[in-house]
């Protein structure tokens, strides 16, 4: 969305946050962290997208926050910022009943990819993960294509199950 766009829907406080001040802050040695969604922070991590052709690979923002909100149970996910710049978002199956985790959504803003920052988000994901009850390995999904995830996760230590869950490949990795 352009500045003059988002205007007509949020106060310029929040626009002049999104565009014009952190945009300049961020850097590949900037510090990541991962912050809960709150009211204050919501519009800007809807504001995150991937490039359009990586868009066929993940939910918006939006749709994955629903999600959780109907998940509730489940549902654990994190802004990933960048120093004090939101950059991505992402979201974990923490099935602690069942000793499952998952990883549902991981997703880097277009203007901040090719930074490390969804390496060393996962690994502050991992650190998390390693704290639940039970907790061995963690599973993620793909849809295979061009601009999906694939070499990402394996960098990661990630392995194909040989599973499919719906069209998605299964993969998994020890913690």
């Amino acid at each position: 969305m352009t500045k003059r766009l988002l205007t007509k829907v949020w106060p310029e406080s929040i626009i002049t946050n999104m565009t014009d001040k952190n945009s300049t802050t961020v850097n590949k040695n900037s510090t990541v962290t991962l912050r809960k969604v709150t009211k204050e922070n919501l519009r800007e991590i809807f504001a995150l997208e991937v490039t359009p052709k990586q868009s066929k690979y993940v939910a918006t923002n939006e749709m994955s926050i629903a999600q959780a909100y109907f998940d509730r149970e489940i549902a654990w996910f994190r802004a990933i910022y960048a120093d004090e710049t939101p950059v991505g978002f992402l979201m974990l199956s923490d099935d602690a009943s069942k000793q499952e985790y998952f990883i549902w959504r991981l997703m880097i803003d277009a203007k901040y990819q090719k930074l490390g920052f969804a390496k060393r988000a996962m690994e502050l994901l991992f650190d998390y993960v390693r704290t639940r009850p039970g907790a061995k390995e963690i599973l993620v999904s793909y849809v295979p294509g061009d601009e999906g995830p694939q070499g990402f996760y394996e960098k990661l230590g990630f392995t194909p199950t040989g599973e499919m869950e719906g069209d998605e490949v299964l993969m998994r990795r020890d913690l």
